[in-house]
C-alpha cells in the first residue's frame, strides 16, 4: 500500500501532482481546527504543512511512529518544533530561495506605499471625499537616495538592497555577523542595530523568530528612530511588539510602517487599525501564483525524496 500523505491545507494543484502516488489527504483551504489536525496527522509518513498548523510533539506523537518528514511550505518554520522532530529521527525541510524575489516586492511595495501615504490618499478617494488638489495634500517622504536599514541580510533582506540601489539608496545592514560579499555588491555597511535605527530612514526587518528576535523592535528601539521614518516588517509579526509600533505611529514619533505579518494572525492591534499611517497587507508576501507554485512543488518534491529513500533538497538545521 502506498505511504500516507497529509497536506494540512489546500495547496496549489502544481505541489500535489508530484505526490499522486501515495495515499493523499488534503485538508480544507481554511485553517484546520486541532482536534481535526491531529486526527488527520494518525499513520502519515509524510506532512506537507504550512505556518499555521502547529507541528509540535503532540502532533508528532498523534502521527505515530511511521512519520519521517515534514515539510514546511514556508522560509521560517517557527511553527514546527525541530527539537522534537530530531528527537524522533523526523527531517524537517522548509522551501528557501524560491520565495525571496517576491517577498523583497512586497517588502519595497509597502515601503514605497507608507512612505508616499498610498493608503491614506486612496481611502479618500473611494470615500469621495477628495475635494481638489492641493500643495500640502497627502504629502509624503522620498525614498530615493534615503538611507536604507536592513535588519538581517539573508536572501531577502539581499533582494531588497538590490531594489534600494535601484532607488539610489545608501545600505546599511545589521547581522550577527558581516556579509563581506554582500557589502561589495551593494556597497553596504554593516552597522549594529543602535546605529542602523537611529540614522536609517527606512528599516526594513528580515530575520527569522526565534528567541533572540522575540519583539526585537520594542519601545527602546523604535525610541531610536528618526521621526520621518519608515519602518518595514515582512518576517515575522513578532518580531515587533505591535503595541509599541502602534504608540509611537498613533504619537508621531516615526512617519510611518507597512506590515504584511502580524504578533497575533489573523488578529491585528486594533490600535494599528485606526491608524492612516500604518499600512496593513494580510500576509501576502509571497502570494504571486509563480511563488506559490514554487513553494508548494519544493515542498512536495522533499517529500517524495525523503519517503524514497534520498536526501531532501531543502533540510532544516537544528
Amino acid at each position: 500500500m502506498p505511504e500516507k500523505v497529509l497536506v494540512t491545507r489546500e495547496i496549489p494543484a502544481a505541489g500535489l501532482r508530484p505526490l499522486q502516488d501515495f495515499d493523499l489527504t488534503v485538508l480544507s483551504e481554511a485553517p484546520p481546527e486541532r482536534d481535526e489536525l491531529l486526527e488527520a496527522a494518525r499513520g502519515a509518513a509524510g506532512v506537507l504543512s504550512n505556518v499555521t498548523e502547529g507541528i509540535d510533539a503532540e502532533f508528532m506523537d498523534a502521527a505515530g511512529d511511521g512519520l519521517k518528514v515534514v515539510a514546511n511550505m514556508a522560509v521560517g518554520y517557527d511553527n514546527v518544533d525541530v527539537d522534537a522532530a530530531d528527537e524522533r529521527g523526523i527531517i524537517v525541510t522548509n522551501t528557501p530561495g524560491v520565495l525571496d524575489e517576491t517577498t523583497a516586492d512586497t517588502a519595497f511595495m509597502l515601503l514605497l506605499a507608507a512612505a508616499r501615504r498610498l493608503g491614506e490618499s486612496e481611502r479618500t478617494l473611494r470615500a469621495g471625499d477628495w475635494e481638489w488638489w492641493g500643495p500640502k495634500l497627502f504629502v509624503g517622504v522620498d525614498v530615493w537616495g534615503k538611507k536604507l536599514g536592513i535588519v538581517g541580510l539573508g536572501r531577502i533582506g539581499q533582494a531588497v538592497a538590490r531594489r534600494g540601489k535601484g532607488f539610489g539608496m545608501e545600505i546599511l545592514y545589521h547581522n550577527r555577523s558581516r556579509n563581506e560579499d554582500a557589502e561589495r555588491a551593494f556597497d553596504a555597511r554593516h552597522a549594529d542595530l543602535d546605529e542602523l535605527l537611529e540614522t536609517a530612514d527606512f528599516v526594513s526587518v528580515h530575520t527569522p523568530l526565534t528567541d533572540e528576535t522575540q519583539h526585537l523592535i520594542g519601545p527602546e528601539e523604535l525610541a531610536k528612530m528618526k521621526p520621518t521614518a519608515v519602518l518595514v516588517n515582512t518576517s515575522r509579526g513578532p518580531v515587533v511588539n505591535e503595541e509599541a509600533l502602534a504608540d509611537a505611529l498613533a504619537d508621531g514619533r516615526i512617519f510611518a510602517a507597512g506590515l504584511d505579518v502580524y504578533e497575533n494572525e489573523p488578529q491585528v492591534h486594533p490600535k494599528l487599525l485606526g491608524l492612516e499611517n500604518a499600512v496593513l497587507a494580510p500576509h501576502i508576501g509571497s502570494g504571486s501564483t509563480e511563488t506559490r507554485n514554487r513553494m508548494a512543488v519544493l515542498a512536495a518534491e522533499n517529500i517524495v525524496a525523503v519517503l524514497s529513500g534520498e536526501e531532501p533538497k531543502t533540510p532544516v538545521g537544528v
